[in-house]
């Protein structure tokens, strides 16, 4: 079983960290795309003003140099989501636990544990970046099946952006879960609810070593409650 979650624009480095190391033959390929941008260029690509884009830049610059800091992914990541997880005092199980089933899709460092220690940079794949002649959703394509491929539980957290990068047969195979409110006898769907959500699922199924379908309709996490009548068969709908 893996349970999927995406990478966070927000990050915070007041923490314990290690210093620089080596990375993969992928990272440098994608970091050597990157590198010959110039500050302009990074603006027009994350769509920031130029002062936004040179603290980006010189993010990407540390990393070339190997004066970068280095972070564990999912204490460095602190989205709504991530700050609805419970990161601190964890028990052995709960680590191995996320150890085991808890991976971040990144567009820098593909599909990582979460434990896995990352240098701070923004990179995700709403933009047009092209490794080669191949768009970054092509080129972690095969990384990210190959992850995946011998599960046959795949539970997504994941928003399309993030799911595109697998192939259209993994992505069948995914179970997806949907977070709604109760607004006045309104479901509705909004990014913040979902967030919180995702959040707190992902710690209740660590909390209680959960590893079936069945176990996760169980879970009341932050006050969702699974709704049978919404779900469908590879979508899971919690309600609150």
């Amino acid at each position: 079983m893996k349970i999927l979650i995406p990478n966070a624009k927000e990050l915070n480095t007041n923490l314990e960290s290690l210093p620089f190391q080596g990375l993969s033959e992928a990272s440098q390929e994608i970091l050597a795309v990157i590198s010959q941008m110039e500050l302009e260029d990074l603006a027009d690509f994350y769509k920031l003003r130029l002062d936004k884009a040179q603290l980006e830049l010189d993010r990407w610059q540390r990393i070339a140099n190997g004066q970068a800091r280095l972070y564990p992914a999912w204490q460095l990541y602190d989205g709504l989501m991530y700050r609805y997880m419970s990161r601190r005092d964890l028990s052995p199980a709960e680590v191995a636990y996320l150890e085991e089933h808890v991976f971040i899709t990144t567009g820098f460092y593909g599909a990582i544990n979460v434990f896995y220690w990352i240098a701070p940079h923004r990179l995700d794949f709403q933009g047009s970046l092209k490794i080669g002649q191949t768009s970054l959703k092509q080129f972690w394509r095969q990384q990210y099946d190959q992850l995946v491929r011998d599960d046959e539980l795949i539970i997504s957290l994941l928003s399309s952006e993030f799911e595109a990068v697998f192939s259209p047969a993994i992505q069948k195979k995914m179970t997806k879960i949907t977070f709604m409110e109760d607004k006045d006898g309104q479901l509705k769907i909004h990014s913040t609810i979902s967030k919180k959500g995702r959040g707190r699922l992902v710690s209740e199924m660590a909390r209680q070593q959960v590893m079936s379908l069945e176990a996760l309709k169980c879970l009341q996490p932050d006050g969702f409650v699974y709704r049978e009548d919404l779900s469908k068969e590879r979508e899971l709908v919690f309600v609150k």
